[in-house]
């Protein structure tokens, strides 16, 4: 599926990533011509008339910007890279929501970092490499591989985190949001297969996403060569917020319980919990995607504005 990338002045890492690659003229060449058709790396060094080593740097670059995707594909001595474009639009929008005068905290926790959890099959932990551990056995989830964990999945339970507050002291906290790219479980992806998930900020509750879906269908952007296209694929990026006047769900207000009741400051981290309540209506599980699963290169991103 071709996908869209949306930036703004504050996506300072991905326009930098973006800028490298538009700022050759060949690379320009190279996405022109893999818009009509999809070609191997000895194609695309014949076509530009570069060697082909020159290629497969070009290639490298246009990869990690997320404008193309290579798969391995049988060749005449070994295998070949074939590369095919993956986007069709990229907009910048010329604004920021940064104030030059507001302090802010951004902690990327990749997923396999969790350190506590209640999970019930169907569950499992994924790495780029391949599976961790044993698929639905909660015991897995001690391994120390699990710090390499891409794509955390369970049926019904949570996982919890700890953010740092090192950060955060002698400082007044204007708001705290978490974002992180979510959907329901099924022993397979399943397009209708609703499921209630909570996010719980040192052991308040901060809101409900039901999913509609646990996606699949077409392949996560992300998703390593080696996981099967009949499994769960891709999820939504959502955004939990805390503020002085209550809990948001993007924009959608979730509860009353004000940024002051959570007492951010009052330990040396601050607990997140998400998953699956026992009394939910749809109890349809959980994925929860890392940097390289899915559709968006992130890990959960826990962002604190200062007054």
């Amino acid at each position: 599926m071709i996908q869209t990338i949306k930036l703004n002045l504050d996506d300072v890492e991905h326009l930098a990533t973006i800028s490298k690659a538009l700022s050759s003229e060949t690379r320009v060449e190279l996405l022109r011509l893999l818009r009509h058709k999809d070609l191997n790396v000895n194609e695309i060094a014949e076509l530009l008339d570069i060697p082909a080593s020159s290629s497969a740097a070009h290639v490298k670059v246009l990869e990690e910007a997320g404008m193309i995707k290579t798969s391995l594909q049988p060749g005449i001595r070994g295998s070949m890279k074939l590369c095919r474009i993956v986007l069709d639009h990229i907009y910048m929008e010329m604004n920021t929501t940064k104030n030059l005068e507001q302090d802010e905290e951004i902690i990327k926790m990749p997923i396999g970092s969790f350190i506590d959890y209640s999970i019930t099959p169907t569950c499992g932990m994924a790495s780029v490499k391949g599976p961790i551990g044993t698929e639905d056995d909660p015991r897995c989830f001690y391994l120390p591989e699990r710090m390499e964990a891409q794509l955390i999945w369970l049926g019904k339970g949570y996982i919890e985190y700890r953010f740092p507050t090192n950060g955060v002291t002698g400082k007044k906290i204007q708001s705290l949001s978490l974002s992180m790219e979510l959907c329901s479980e099924d022993h397979e992806y399943n397009m209708d297969y609703p499921s209630d998930i909570t996010l719980w900020v040192n052991g308040l509750e901060v809101g409900t996403w039901t999913s509609q879906s646990d996606y699949g269908g077409r392949r996560g952007e992300l998703n390593p060569d080696w996981w099967p296209d009949k499994n769960t694929q891709y999820g939504n990026l959502k955004t939990w917020s805390i503020v002085e006047h209550g809990c948001f769900l993007d924009d959608e207000k979730t509860a009353n319980t004000g940024l002051s009741e959570f007492d951010l400051s009052e330990k040396d981290y601050i607990s997140v919990r998400i998953g699956i309540k026992e009394d939910a209506e749809h109890q349809g599980g959980m994925n929860l995607f890392g940097e390289s699963f899915g559709d968006y290169p992130q890990n959960i991103v826990m962002k604190i504005i200062f007054k």
